[in-house]
């Protein structure tokens, strides 16, 4: 007789836990094939519609940015161009303002010289005057003196007035061409 342990020892052999036993076998077979049915039927297109969603997210909003980058370069290309251009007008616009700033000088410069020369000119003008009066505020003076010194001289009046400026005209004008002579 075979003793129990050898027996549960030959059973335990014959019971290979790597290769389960037919029913075992089948039974997980139809329990694969139902989930995989549900999950290939139900879950799957579910998952490809997400992924799928997410990859179009995805891929739109790449483009999106591509968009929106073009754009931007755009936009900065016209900002550079529109500040090139607002520098060029500024340089030009300083440089009128130079080109009319030395025009203003020049002809400030032009009015001054022509506001001085008639100064001068009328100062020259008043001079002559005042001289010309003089002289002949000089003359009735040196005449009268003149005449009175020779009345008093001579020990008469001499108060003809006609002979008396000729007399000192003749006299003033022969000092005059000496003095002009000696010049």
């Amino acid at each position: 007789m075979i003793s129990p342990l050898l027996q549960i020892a030959a059973e335990e052999e014959a019971q290979n836990p790597l290769i389960p036993e037919i029913p075992e076998l089948v039974i997980g077979l139809i329990a694969f094939a139902i989930v995989f049915f549900v999950l290939g039927k139900k879950l799957l297109p579910n998952i490809n519609k997400v992924l799928e969603e997410r990859r179009d997210a995805i891929e739109g909003g790449i483009e999106q940015a591509e968009a929106a980058r073009t754009e931007a370069q755009s936009v900065l290309e016209q900002y550079k161009a529109q500040l090139a251009e607002a520098r060029h007008e500024a340089a030009r616009l300083r440089q009128e303002a130079q080109e009319q700033g030395a025009t203003l000088i020049t002809e400030m410069r032009a009015e001054g010289q022509r506001q001085r020369e008639e100064i001068v000119a009328a100062g020259h003008s008043q001079i002559e005057a005042d001289r010309k009066a003089a002289a002949s505020a000089l003359r009735q003076d040196v005449g009268k003196l003149a005449t009175e010194l020779a009345g008093k001289l001579v020990g008469e009046s001499l108060e003809d007035h006609a002979r008396q400026s000729r007399v000192i005209d003749r006299f003033l004008d022969e000092l005059e061409e000496k003095a002009e002579a000696s010049r």
